[in-house]
């Protein structure tokens, strides 16, 4: 199965388990966080973290994220970029338990996860070190050929790999990019801020995931 079509596979499998619809977003709603705003978070929460769709974030989820993105770069077992991109991930999970994991069970629940980022959007400006390495990570990921800036292939081709369609995901870069061919990394952090406290739906960063409703 190819990367593609793995992700489409992977996202309709997200979208229709067992559990309902709603339930998650059940579990925040005593939570002081606007609907628009717990949609993104679970939306990052189930499509980009929770990998294997246990309804929970654990180490085995970064396992498998990072096992996706070298079959989406073509980075074998054993080389130097895997063995960075692997380096790099668990840094970043060992970052979030020790945040987030708030009853030390070695999992992060949707609620811990919920309260983490409403703190975050409380002052972006003191970001975690993880939170800044992840978003480091997804530029440097998304940005293929290296040149400092994302184009809409590259964008493209990581957000499709986690089951977005295409078409939708080139509509989205239009968004962030305001039009132009090129994000820099500057543009994107501020973009990546924006997707975590506005309360705009119409927010360019609000898209820089690759999805264009909520």
């Amino acid at each position: 199965m190819d990367v593609l079509n793995y992700g489409k596979t992977f996202l309709h499998d997200v979208l229709t388990r067992v559990v309902p619809r709603n339930f998650f977003r059940n579990r925040l709603a005593s939570m002081p966080i606007s609907e628009f705003r717990k949609k993104k978070l679970l939306y990052i929460f189930n499509v980009f973290f929770d990998v294997n769709q246990s309804g929970t974030i654990d180490k085995k989820d970064f396992e498998l994220a990072i096992e996706k993105i070298c079959s989406l770069r073509g980075w074998a077992p054993g080389s130097d970029q895997y063995k960075k991109t692997y380096d790099s991930m668990i840094q970043i999970w060992d970052g979030l338990r020790q945040r987030a994991d708030a009853n030390q069970d070695g999992q992060v629940s949707v609620e811990e996860w919920a309260s983490m980022w409403d703190e975050y959007a409380k002052n972006p400006g003191n970001a975690l070190d993880w939170q800044n390495q992840y978003q480091r990570f997804m530029f440097d990921l998304e940005d293929a050929s290296g040149d400092g800036s994302i184009d809409v292939e590259e964008f493209t081709s990581v957000c499709s790999c986690y089951g977005l369609e295409p078409q939708e995901c080139r509509e989205a870069f239009a968004k962030i990019s305001g039009g132009q061919k090129e994000v820099n990394f500057q543009q994107f952090q501020s973009l990546w801020q924006q997707f975590f406290v506005s309360e705009n739906p119409s927010d360019p960063g609000n898209f820089i995931f690759g999805k264009t409703k909520f």
